[in-house]
């Protein structure tokens, strides 16, 4: 753990550590959606799973103030980064959960109803559809552009530091 901690920092340590109950909650989540139709999925374990390692986490979080880290540049450093840094890496994070929403929604939706109704040329669900791309193609700029804007900000502030 003190090396993850001194590699990352605390918070990207803090980031990185919370798939181990995002992504059982992430199962229990798409689970629960499609038990009730196929009858197969469990979602109580998911949910189970995710709850019991939401709880390490938390665990492992209340120790993580006394892990020594060794003072240098981070990526995801919030005590480090600019303001600059962390509006643009917050835009990133707010582009890709809207991103990462849609795929979840596509995922798990029936589109057969929408391609024959796009077929027999409705209109408001063609005007669906086209709001559909807008809004993926809108998180997939977003989260390009962000990440760029931030990636600019982060090596500002390291360049910033290497000089004296």
């Amino acid at each position: 753990m003190n090396r993850l901690v001194d590699r990352f920092g605390r918070t990207g340590f803090a980031a990185l550590t919370s798939l181990i109950w995002a992504l059982p909650m992430a199962a229990w989540a798409g689970s629960f959606d499609l038990s009730p139709i196929d009858k197969t999925a469990y979602p109580r374990v998911a949910l189970a799973i995710g709850v019991v390692m939401l709880i390490v986490w938390l665990v492992v979080l209340t120790r993580l103030g006394r892990v020594p880290v060794s003072p240098r540049q981070r990526r995801f450093d919030l005590s480090q980064m600019s303001s600059t840094e962390k509006r643009w890496t917050l835009a990133f994070f707010a582009f890709l959960t809207g991103l990462i929403a849609w795929l979840n929604g596509a995922a798990t939706v029936d589109w057969a109803p929408l391609a024959s109704a796009l077929r027999d040329g409705k209109t408001g669900l063609g005007l669906l559809a086209g709001g559909l791309l807008a809004f993926l193609l809108a998180m997939l700029a977003g989260v390009w552009i962000s990440w760029r804007k931030a990636s600019a900000a982060f090596q500002r502030r390291r360049h910033a530091q290497l000089r004296p």
